[in-house]
Order: structure tokens, then sequence, then C-alpha cells
């Protein structure tokens, strides 16, 4: 049997974990991004932009198998949101079209966004989505664009993600952050090399002929309150100061389930922050 081929579009931080997991487990991978000068080695590069309606020159023109939408905005605003996630789907649609390419399955990465709750509530894959501002409204627009595409699509709406080079916490932390404790400000987080694993343990199960769901949630075993994970930090690090000009954080909050993926077999490398933060730390991950 030959080995599947996937397509990664938007072949960034964690679209290159993903296409070294799969490497390592056999596929050929195919990353498509600006520069392929930084695409891991051993994946195939596609030079092209999903800004642009031009299809890139290196387009692969065999059969691609598996097709994963993993972009990121270049502008944090509603036209720079429509861009990357509707607008650039569009155009990787046109594009598998024009050569007469239909993938065995769709995985098209959105957020938690999507999900307005703000009262500590539990949400999963079937609660009402209900976002707040537009990076949520023009993710849900993108997901329809996936799931209508003629393709089988699956949803992965990952929470925050951190890890090497994402460590955004980590330095406010080592300033003398403060959060609210009261009501406590649940945060939902996924080591990006858990968000990888996800949709690389999607892929696995759907070329297994495993029935997949539409969306799926990745998110660690644990939301917590972020005063929580700001002291254990504090205390990891050592920080024993607190910043007089540091902010004190109060917005809506909720907690978001992974029983989902974990019903169908997965299991989070980093369970925790306290792994996944420890992994980093030290060096690790």
């Amino acid at each position: 049997m030959s080995a599947p081929s996937v397509l990664i579009a938007g072949c960034g931080d964690v679209g290159s974990r993903l296409a070294t997991q799969l490497l390592a487990a056999g596929w050929e991978v195919h990353g498509l991004r600006r520069d392929v000068s930084r695409l891991p080695k051993g994946v195939i590069g596609v030079a092209g932009d999903l800004f642009n309606k031009d299809c890139p020159q290196t387009w692969p023109v065999g059969a691609v198998d598996y097709l994963v939408y993993c972009a990121a905005a270049t502008d944090h605003d509603e036209a720079g949101y429509r861009a990357a996630y509707v607008e650039g789907l569009q155009h990787v649609l046109e594009w598998l079209g024009d050569y007469g390419q239909v993938p065995n399955r769709l995985l098209f990465v959105s957020s938690s966004s999507v999900y307005g709750q703000q009262d500590g509530e539990w949400v999963d894959e079937t609660s009402p989505t209900i976002a707040a501002g537009y990076s949520g409204r023009l993710m849900l627009e993108a997901e329809q664009v996936a799931l209508s595409s003629g393709i089988p699509a699956s949803i992965v709406r990952l929470t925050g993600i951190y890890g090497p080079g994402r460590e955004w916490l980590l330095t406010q932390v080592r300033r003398g952050y403060r959060v609210a404790i009261d009501p406590p400000l649940y945060g939902n987080r996924i080591h990006a090399d858990d968000a990888a694993g996800l949709m690389a343990f999607l892929l696995e199960a759907d070329r297994r002929g495993v029935t997949l769901d539409d969306v799926y949630i990745g998110v660690d075993n644990a939301p917590a309150p972020l005063a929580e994970v700001v002291d254990w930090l504090r205390e990891y690090l050592g920080v024993t100061e607190w910043a007089e000009d540091a902010s004190v954080r109060r917005t809506g909050s909720k907690q978001c389930s992974n029983a989902r993926a974990k019903a169908l077999g997965w299991t989070p490398k980093y369970p925790s922050y306290r792994e996944g933060y420890a992994a980093i730390l030290e060096g690790r991950g």
C-alpha cells in the first residue's frame, strides 16, 4: 500500500509539528507556506500564498488524500481574519478543483473563540456557538465553508495554544502579572505538540476507517482558573514580587471539554498546564 499523502495548507508552527509526526508515521507530506525553506526536513514544499487567488506553481499534481487547513491570520482585524480563514480556504478548495483532487477528508483548524460562554460553564462540541467577536464569527463562517465543501470534513476547535515560542503568559508572570481570583477566570489550553498530535490522531483514525464527527475540541484534560496557573508558575519560577502596574484581568471564561476526542482514543501528551509548562521551562518541549 502506498503512503497516504497530506497537504498542510498554512504549514507554520503547529502545521510543522503535525508534518513531523506524520513523516515519522510514514506519510507523504506536502507543506504550503510562503517560505518553504522553513519547513521541516522531509516535507515537500509548496511555495504559495493563501491570500492570493493564483494557484501555487508547485501545487502537487498527484492525489491529495488528506487536506489540513491550518492557517494563521497575518493581520488581527476583521479583514485579516476573513482573508486567512474564509477566503484562504476558498482558494485552496478552488485549487483542488482545478486539479480534480478530492481528498478523503479535510481537517479545518478552528478556535474555541466560536464559544462566547462567559460564566465558567462547561462547553463541548454540542454547546451553542455564540461568538462574541469578529474572530469567532469569521471562524464559524469558515467552518461552514469547510463543511459544505463536498469533502468529508472535521473541524478542530483548538483552545489557547502554548509551547516554545508561545510564552506570553510566562513573560507576564515574570513581570509580576496579577489576575482576578473571584469569580474564577477559567482558561483552556493545549500544548502545540498536542494540537498537532490530535490532528495526526484524527487523520490516522480516518485512514483506518473510523467514523469521525464533524467537530472536535482540542484542549488538555484540565481547564483551570488562570489565578491557579499564575500561582503555580510564580512558585516554579521563583517570582516573589507583584508589579505595581500589572493589570488585573477580568474577562468572561468557560471550561472546554475534550471528552469527545478522548472517547475516540486520543490522549494528550501534556494533560495539564503543569506538565506542559514544566517541559517548556526544562527545554523538553
